[in-house]
């Protein structure tokens, strides 16, 4: 009973400081002790892994340095010997087990002798490679360490050894001794215990026995203190006066070591600061100046309770260095606010002039006062730097604050001396800063007129920035200061050359691209017709006009005007699809093809199968190994007019259909069947014939005339049946109808049109006979022949008519088929015609000196300018051309 009531007298002791103090050491002392427990428990397992590893790796290195182990594996793989001697080994190494493979894994050894033969468990994969596996695997026996490394005879893997070992059986050695453990730390913790409450009870008797409120009210003060402060700290009582202020407090505030309990009027304080500490308001971080400080004041009352010590608190920071460092985040959040508007405003368009100016009007007046831009001559061209005449810069650029700047006019060339800033900076590619224009260090060399001009007109300061892309450089930009008194700095070389770095990227993809389109320009130019060939058959007028730049460049559409044998004309129009050196010279290629396959004379629907063709082999190649896109969704649309019978014949494959404008001005469309776009092959082609009138116009064009997102193309085709729907308007008329109807803004893609009037050849210019299949009438087809050319005037060409007649016709009576007929056709050649019912052509061949034969044909061929076979559904027909002399053979 005693006993009871000594320790719930020794508990009440807990109420004082003392106690509390002993009753906290003790908690820190469990936790730490607990803690170190744990983590003496958490090294054990982390030591007794370790330990499985390393044992588990020695030994099944050890085995297989094993010479009889190697022997072993070189040899018969004798499983006994290798199961036995792995079991010693094992036991005396206290491993789990030791396994003996090959070196796919297959056992040799195993602790279960059921398991020899089957393949192994785990990962081999890095010992098969002659490296060592050593892996943590958790099994029914708790988490185990197994190593597997591999047997080397010879220089060659023989096989595998693996070793494992499971943790807890490492970790029982650790285990064993935590009862020590912690039999040491109760020990410990007693001794800690009891050194505590000595050191608690001899704290009591040096505060001679002071209580709890006395100690409460002691530490309050420097409670609020300790909570309250952030930099400098000070206390005011009710009364005005400065209670406590620290070390901080004093260093800002200029206070002397005496200044405690002295009235704040007295302390020789800034007026705003007096008035702020007499005051006792709540504040938070006001900025007043004090000396060359900015301090930021934040002023608390403390609790009013009952006894409570009253007044308030001020805590002071020196906001001096933030400040300044806050007006160093804001410039630079205002440059970056410029270099972003400067992306979304510099290079809108893909011209190099344009981005120049957009550089010099964004940087007036954000950055300087004047800007002024130089580039080379070749970059305005789309070429490379001309590195010969380095310092020859073209001004494409200058925007200012004002209007008379005495500096050189925009489109001047300038040869800048290599000593200036400009000339330097363009050579070198480095930024040049002129802060002290009017010190005349060497920039005026230039010009030292026009230099003591620009001092007088304000200007101060300068940046010289290169034009820098992708390695080259393509000018330089001048940045101009006079309005702002500030000279540029070396903060300002930075912004500037971010500024010129978008716009030289900018600058450099246009001039690229001008490249580009010149090129495509050139090459389409090169590869459509020049001049298009005069003709009896038709009058024809064309336009072109390539996309606009930038909205997608020149393309892939094409026209052309083929002479025909027999007075006749072949008008093409094509498309290829997309746009730039590709689409143009696969133009190139298509029209080269058409010229080709026209001179075999075939019909408008034979000729596109062929064209057809020859796109699907040109894919098939391109498929194969080439990186250029496939000529799969050309277009083109091919007709043949015959002024003699006034026949059109046409076909289309993809491509839209022609208008025909009749002489009265009505326009239609002829229904020419659609065909497949070229390359896609598998179905045929189909023409149409129809006989026009004299003085029809036949429309060809591509859709890039009649497309517009704004309406379909049926709209289209409709709105340009209207505006060449006119009579009495010659081919040119029409084209520019057409144009002024259909494009009134930048075309978008590429336009080609092309209008052919047509004529007809009468009587006067055309006379054609039936010939019966007789021999004998030769004499006569020669006798007409030679009355018609001195009817006609052409009596020098008789003769040569007279014996090509002969020949042919006696080709045609001893070779051919009935019926056979001749026809004469006087137009800017004399053309004979000899047709007949026969599809076999004639061969031209040298007859030697003993045949009999042979000969005719030949003559022909040397007598004629032209000659060649052409076929119709009737049989074929061979015709001659003679040149005549005069510029009109219809006159």
């Amino acid at each position: 009973m005693h006993g009871l009531i000594g320790r719930v007298r020794s508990w009440s002791g807990l109420r004082s400081v003392a106690g509390q103090v002993f009753l906290l050491q003790a908690v820190v002392i469990v936790i730490l002790v607990a803690a170190a427990v744990v983590a003496l428990l958490f090294q054990s397992r982390n030591d007794a892994e370790r330990e499985a590893r390393n044992r588990s790796l020695a030994v099944a290195t050890a085995v297989a340095a094993s010479p009889s182990v190697r022997q072993a594996l070189s040899g018969g793989h004798s499983t006994a010997a290798l199961q036995q001697q792995a079991e010693e080994t094992r036991k005396r190494s206290a491993v789990d087990f030791i396994v003996v493979m090959s070196p796919q894994g297959i056992r040799y050894t195993h602790p279960t002798p059921g398991q020899i033969g089957r393949h192994y468990i785990g990962n081999i994969a890095g010992a098969q490679r002659g490296g060592t596996v050593t892996e943590t695997t958790t099994g029914t026996l708790g988490p185990s360490v197994r190593t597997v490394v591999p047997v080397i005879s010879d220089g060659k893997i023989v096989g595998l050894v693996s070793a494992g070992i499971s943790v807890d059986h490492v970790s029982l050695a650790a285990g064993r001794h935590l009862p020590f453990v912690l039999a040491v730390t109760g020990v410990v913790l007693s001794a800690a215990t009891v050194g505590t409450a000595l050191i608690s009870r001899r704290l009591r008797r040096q505060t001679h026995g002071l209580g709890p409120v006395q100690m409460t009210r002691m530490y309050e003060h420097h409670d609020a203190v300790l909570h309250s402060v952030r930099e400098g700290v000070l206390i005011v009582d009710p009364r005005g006066r400065l209670l406590l202020a620290n070390d901080e407090a004093r260093r800002l505030l200029g206070l002397g070591a005496d200044g405690e309990c002295l009235p704040i009027g007295r302390l020789g304080l800034a007026p705003e600061a007096e008035r702020l500490l007499l005051s006792g308001r709540t504040t938070t971080d006001e900025v007043l100046e004090v000396g060359d400080r900015l301090l930021a004041v934040s002023q608390r009352p403390m609790d009013h309770r009952p006894g409570g010590p009253g007044g308030w608190v001020a805590t002071l920071r020196d906001t001096t260095e933030l400040s300044t460092l806050m007006g160093r985040v804001e410039l630079v959040q205002d440059r970056l606010k410029l270099l972003y508007e400067a992306g979304l405003r510099i290079g809108t368009t893909l011209d190099v002039t344009q981005t120049a100016q957009e550089l010099a009007e964004f940087s007036v007046p954000r950055f300087a006062d004047y800007v002024s831009v130089d580039l080379a001559d070749t970059v305005l061209y789309g070429e490379e730097p001309n590195r010969v005449n380095a310092a020859d810069l073209r001004r494409v650029a200058l925007h200012g604050i004002r209007e008379g700047v005495p500096l050189s006019p925009p489109g001047e060339l300038i040869h800048f001396d290599p000593g200036t800033p400009q000339g330097s900076g363009f050579g070198s590619g480095r930024m040049v800063l002129e802060a002290d224009m009017p010190a005349f260090t060497g920039w005026q060399v230039q010009d030292p007129d026009r230099a003591r001009k620009l001092v007088a007109y304000g200007i101060h300061s300068m940046i010289v920035a290169p034009l820098r892309a992708r390695g080259g450089v393509l000018g330089v930009a001048t940045f101009w200061r006079s309005k702002e008194p500030t000279p540029f700095s070396q903060e300002d070389l930075s912004l500037a050359e971010e500024l010129v770095a978008r716009a030289a990227v900018s600058i450099d993809n246009a001039r690229r691209f001008a490249r580009e389109h010149t090129l495509a320009v050139t090459l389409q130019r090169s590869l459509l017709p020049h001049a298009l060939p005069e003709h009896s058959a038709v009058d024809v007028a064309h336009r072109y006009l390539p996309a606009t730049a930038g909205l997608g460049g020149v393309g892939g559409d094409w026209f052309d005007v083929i002479p025909l044998p027999g007075a006749r004309v072949a008008i093409v129009v094509g498309d290829v699809v997309g746009h730039g050196l590709h689409a143009a010279a696969t133009m190139g290629q298509l029209r080269t093809a058409v010229h080709n396959f026209s001179t075999l004379d075939l019909p408008p629907d034979e000729l596109l199968w062929h064209l057809d063709e020859l796109v699907t082999r040109i894919d098939q190649d391109r498929d194969s190994g080439s990186e250029s896109p496939t000529l799969t969704g050309a277009t083109c649309l091919y007709a043949i007019y015959d002024p003699v019978t006034g026949r059109c014949s046409m076909a289309r494959a993809g491509h839209l259909e022609p208008i025909i404008v009749h002489p009265d001005g009505h326009a239609e469309l002829p229904g020419v069947p659609a065909g497949p776009p070229l390359g896609l092959g598998g179905m045929p082609y189909e023409k149409i014939e129809t006989v026009l009138p004299e003085d029809s116009r036949i429309v060809l064009y591509t859709d890039g005339l009649i497309e517009d997102r704004r309406r379909d193309i049926d709209e289209g085709i409709e709105l340009l049946c209207r505006a060449v729907g006119q009579p009495g308007l010659t081919p040119d008329q029409t084209c520019r109808a057409a144009m002024d109807a259909m494009l009134p803004e930048a075309a978008r893609d590429d336009v080609a049109l092309i209008v052919a009037g047509t004529r007809l050849l009468d009587n006067k210019h055309t006379v054609s006979w039936e010939v019966p299949t007789d021999p004998a009438a030769v004499a006569g087809v020669r006798a007409d022949a030679a009355q018609l050319l001195q009817d006609w005037g052409l009596e020098e060409e008789a003769f040569t008519l007279e014996l090509i007649l002969s020949e042919l016709v006696t080709n045609a009576i001893r070779h051919a088929t009935g019926p056979i007929g001749v026809r004469v056709i006087r137009d800017r050649s004399l053309i004979c015609e000899v047709s007949d019912g026969s599809s076999v052509s004639p061969h031209l061949r040298r007859a030697t000196t003993l045949d009999e034969g042979g000969r005719g044909l030949f003559l022909v061929a040397q007598f004629a300018d032209r000659w060649g076979t052409r076929y119709t559904s009737e049989g074929k027909v061979i015709w001659t051309e003679q040149q005549l002399d005069v510029l009109d053979g219809r006159a």
